[in-house]
């Protein structure tokens, strides 16, 4: 599970890693990588520092139905979880599945998201 401190939840937020943020597509997956967001309006920061990386997911219906669905998010959580030590502080990260996620194993997933990460953070991550 996607410890509290690291979910994206704000409608706000999901808005500023995509339309501010670099994006890498994948054939599985989109990710969307906004950096150092200052969250000075979140009353757990003290003095406005950077936050955590936070990860947020989007998961529709072209997916499939909502077994499918809740499948590719707990793969993704999962993926993530193991990635956001290498992510910068204060990032904002949001990861929108593709129809054929559902269709796509576990290790097809975690390559399309290393790969996206790669490219959008310029090294391995």
């Amino acid at each position: 599970m996607l410890p509290s401190e690291h979910r994206l939840r704000r409608r706000e937020d999901f808005a500023t890693a995509v339309r501010r943020g670099r994006r890498a597509g994948r054939p599985l997956l989109v990710v969307h990588l906004f950096r150092g967001h200052r969250d000075t309006d979140d009353p757990r920061e003290a003095g406005g520092t950077l936050s955590p990386a936070r990860a947020g997911f989007v998961v529709s219906k072209a997916i499939g139905g909502a077994v499918i669905r809740n499948l590719v998010k707990r793969r993704l959580r999962h993926l993530i979880r193991d990635r956001l030590g290498s992510l910068p502080a204060g990032s904002l990260v949001v990861v929108r599945a593709l129809p054929g996620a559902g269709d796509a194993s576990h290790d097809q997933l975690a390559r399309d998201l290393d790969t996206a990460l790669q490219r959008l953070l310029g090294a391995k991550p």
